[in-house]
């Protein structure tokens, strides 16, 4: 069985001081390819972190048909999609990368977060 790991791949969107968010080459091309699939372009891809799940907190991944929040950061990836993360969020994911991965037993995106205390074992909660 064959991973991409994160780490080993090129960051589409390279991390500031100030968005330290990178999304991988692969999952800036998922996200384009979704986006095309859509009846109606978005805007682009909403991320963040919401409260829920089994171990307290999820990860959130929705389409925005609406232009980002004045106080969301925006990452522009290949292909001109967008990613669109509020602050609240963003305490969270410092330091993360987006990626997408696809095997045997996982298909879909994936963070990449050195915050994460642990998750649980369905891969859809975050415990920070």
């Amino acid at each position: 069985m064959q991973t991409m790991e994160a780490t080993q791949q090129t960051p589409v969107a390279q991390p500031t001081e100030e968005l330290s968010v990178s999304v991988s080459p692969a999952a800036a091309d998922a996200i384009v390819k979704a986006a095309a699939a859509r009846d109606r372009k978005p805007a682009g891809l909403r991320v963040g972190i919401r409260g829920g799940g089994c171990t307290g907190f999820s990860y959130l991944f929705e389409w925005s048909d609406t232009e980002p929040r004045a106080q969301d950061r925006v990452i522009t990836v290949e292909g001109g999609m967008r990613v669109f993360i509020d602050p609240k969020s963003l305490v969270f994911l410092r330091g993360s990368t987006l990626d997408f991965k696809k095997t045997l037993m996982q298909r879909g995106f994936a963070w990449v977060n050195p915050n994460a205390k642990g998750s649980c074992g369905c891969g859809e909660s975050v415990q920070f």
